[in-house]
C-alpha cells in the first residue's frame, strides 16, 4: 500500500482550479476529492527513487471554501487519524466582489524548528505560531496566500539531527562535511522542515508561492565570477549544484505555477512520461546550472488587481566585473515586460526579490563602493581586498549590482507613474535577519510615480541574528552611518542614487511574519511577531499595523 510520504502541500489556487503537492512512498495514482464534489487525480513520477505528484483540482467554485481529502491508489492517507488540527480546505477567491480583500503573508529564512519537547534556541517559529493561531479559529480571517521568499531549507547549515544522519550515510570527514551533498540529502531537509506538525497543515490549508535564495543551495551563492570558478573546480560542487536544483525544481518550483503552464512545461512532461524522470530533470539541472538564460525560475501571479512578481535574483546573476548584473538580459526584459503588461489593470504591483532593493543606507554605499574596488576602480590590489570583504561581508544586494539597482529603479518609477498609475508598487524582500519599510523618494528633476512606492523587508521565519549584527544595521539607518556611507561612496567614486529614501518603519527583530492586506486601491500592513507566552505555547502579537493607501 502506499503511503503519504511528504504533504500536502496546497500551492496554486484560482477562482475555480487548485494544485496539491505530495510525495508517496511508492508509484501511484495521487487524488484529491473535495467535500463540494470537486476533484482531480495525477499518476506519480519518479526521482531519485522518490514519488511524487501535483494533483490539479477543477470544478472549485469562486469563493468558496471545501474541506479536501487525499487518497492514494483509492485509500485515504489524508486527514491522517484523529489528527489535531481542523479539516485542510481549499478557499478559492471571487476576484468579481470588490469589497473581498486579497490578504497577502510574507515572510524568509526558515530553519526548520526542533521537535516540541526540545528546546529552541532561536524563539517561538512564526509559522507554527500562525498554524497555531488559525487552527484555533478555522473562520477568522486566515492569508490567501503565502510568499516564502528564499531560504526554505538550509543546506549549508545543518541541524544537530541531520548531522546524525549525515554521518550515518558518509565520513563527515570528507567534503562538504556536515553539509548536505546530494539529492537524497536534499529531501531530508525537507522532511525535517515539512513534516512540522504545524507547518505541514498550514501548508496544507494556505495556498503558498516560493522563491530560492542562497541557502537553499549555500551561502553566497553566485556572489562573484571569482567564487563560482572556486567553487566549480571542488570534487563535490557539481553534486551539490544539481541536486540543489533538482530538488528546488521538485518541492517548491512546480507548485508556483498556474495548471495552463504546467501543461505546456516540457521539463515537466518529460519527466512525467518516463518510468524514471531522474536523467530528464539532471539534464535540465545541468542546463540551468551551465546556462542561467536557458531556464526562468521567475514568475508572475495575478490575485485580481494585484500582480505579483517573484523574481529570481540568484541563479540569473551575470557575474562578469565589466558586465555585472543581478539579472540577464532576458530576465531583466521579462521583468520590465511583465511590469508593465496592460497599465491599468491591476491596482497593486509587488516585486518579491529575496534581497532587498532598498537597504540601510551606510549598507548601501557600502556595498556599491565594494562593487567598484571589485571592478577596479581603485586598482588590482584593492580589488583583491575587495572581493575578500565582499564574501567575509555577503555584500550581495541590489546596491552590490549598481547597473541593476538603477535599472529597477527606473522601472518601478514607470510602471508606479502614468494616468492608469496603481495605487501602490511595494518590493516584498527578506534575507537580512530583520524587518523594515523603507520609502523612496525622486529629486525634483525626475519623474516621479504617482505610486506610493516601499521597500517591505521581512526576515526571518525562524532564525536568529547577532547583538552586533542588531547595532550595525541600526547604526547604518543613524545620520552617523549615512554620513559614514557617503565617505565609502566618494572613496568608490560613486555616483549618487537616482533615489533617496528613509526608513518608515523598523527595524524590528524576531521571528515574525508581514501581511499586506489589499482591498480595491487601499492596502495596509501588519507585521506580527512570534512571542513566548507562559503556559509554553507561543502568540503573534502585532508589532506595526500601519495603511499604507487609501
Amino acid at each position: 500500500m502506499a503511503r503519504l510520504r511528504l504533504g500536502p502541500l496546497l500551492r496554486y489556487v484560482d477562482e475555480s482550479s487548485a494544485t496539491v503537492w505530495v510525495e508517496a512512498s511508492r508509484p501511484c495514482t495521487a487524488e484529491v476529492r473535495c467535500a463540494d464534489g470537486s476533484s482531480g487525480r495525477a499518476r506519480t513520477f519518479q526521482i531519485c527513487g522518490h514519488h511524487y505528484a501535483l494533483i490539479p483540482v477543477t470544478g472549485l467554485t469562486p469563493g468558496s471554501a471545501t474541506a479536501y481529502e487525499v487518497l492514494l491508489d483509492g485509500v485515504q492517507v489524508w486527514p491522517l487519524a484523529d489528527p489535531p488540527f481542523p479539516p485542510s480546505t481549499i478557499r478559492t477567491p471571487a476576484y468579481d466582489d470588490a469589497a473581498r480583500p486579497v490578504r497577502i503573508a510574507f515572510g524568509s529564512c526558515r530553519w526548520a524548528a526542533p521537535p516540541a519537547d526540545d528546546h529552541d534556541p532561536v524563539g517561538p517559529d512564526a509559522l507554527d505560531t500562525l498554524a497555531t493561531e488559525l487552527a484555533a479559529a478555522p473562520d477568522a480571517e486566515r492569508p490567501d496566500v503565502l510568499l516564502l521568499l528564499g531560504d526554505q531549507v538550509y543546506a549549508d547549515e545543518t541541524s544537530p539531527a541531520t548531522r546524525r544522519y549525515l554521518a550515518a550515510r558518509r565520513d563527515l570527514r570528507d567534503a562538504p562535511g556536515n553539509q548536505v551533498a546530494d539529492y537524497e540529502e536534499y529531501t531530508r531537509l525537507y522532511y525535517e522542515s515539512w513534516l512540522d506538525p504545524d507547518v505541514r497543515w498550514l501548508l496544507s490549508t494556505v495556498p503558498s508561492c516560493m522563491i530560492f535564495d542562497d541557502h537553499d543551495v549555500i551561502d553566497d551563492w553566485n556572489t562573484s565570477a571569482s567564487w563560482l570558478a572556486e567553487i566549480r573546480a571542488t570534487a563535490w560542487w557539481n553534486e551539490r549544484i544539481l541536486s540543489g536544483l533538482m530538488s528546488y525544481w521538485v518541492h517548491q518550483h512546480l507548485g508556483n505555477l498556474a495548471p495552463a503552464e504546467l501543461a505546456a512545461d516540457p521539463v515537466y512532461a518529460a519527466v512525467r512520461a518516463d518510468p524514471d524522470g531522474t536523467d530528464a530533470l539532471r539534464e535540465f539541472a545541468a542546463r540551468a546550472d551551465a546556462d542561467a538564460a536557458s531556464v526562468r525560475w521567475s514568475y508572475r501571479r495575478d490575485f485580481g488587481r494585484v500582480r505579483l512578481l517573484m523574481v529570481d535574483t540568484r541563479a540569473a546573476r551575470v557575474l562578469a566585473e565589466a558586465d555585472r548584473s543581478m539579472l540577464d538580459p532576458s530576465e531583466a526584459a521579462w521583468l520590465r515586460e511583465q511590469a508593465l503588461e496592460s497599465p491599468g489593470a491591476y491596482d497593486h504591483l509587488l516585486i518579491g526579490t529575496s534581497l532587498p532593493w532598498l537597504l540601510p543606507h551606510l549598507v548601501h554605499d557600502a556595498e556599491g563602493w565594494n562593487a567598484a574596488l571589485c571592478r577596479g576602480e581603485r586598482g588590482a590590489r584593492w580589488a583583491r581586498f575587495g572581493e575578500k570583504l565582499r564574501r567575509r561581508a555577503d555584500l550581495e544586494h541590489w546596491a552590490a549590482f549598481p547597473a541593476s539597482f538603477d535599472a529597477l529603479t527606473a522601472l518601478i518609477a514607470e510602471a508606479g507613474g502614468g494616468e492608469d498609475a496603481p495605487a501602490t508598487v511595494c518590493v516584498l524582500s527578506g534575507d537580512v535577519h530583520h524587518a523594515y519599510v523603507a520609502e523612496p523618494a525622486w529629486p525634483a528633476h525626475a519623474p516621479a510615480p504617482a505610486a506610493r512606492v516601499l521597500q517591505l523587508t521581512c526576515s526571518p521565519v525562524h532564525n536568529s541574528i547577532p547583538g552586533s549584527i542588531k547595532i550595525g544595521f541600526r547604526f547604518g539607518w543613524s545620520r552617523f552611518g549615512r554620513a559614514l556611507g557617503r565617505r565609502f561612496a566618494r572613496h568608490g567614486r560613486l555616483a549618487a542614487p537616482a533615489v533617496s529614501w528613509r526608513k518608515t518603519g523598523g527595524p524590528w527583530f524576531g521571528n515574525q511574519l508581514m501581511t499586506l492586506t489589499l482591498r480595491g486601491r487601499a492596502a495596509r500592513l501588519r507585521l506580527r511577531q512570534a512571542q513566548a507566552v507562559p503556559d509554553g505555547k507561543a502568540r503573534l502579537r502585532d508589532a506595526a499595523n500601519t495603511v499604507l493607501s487609501e
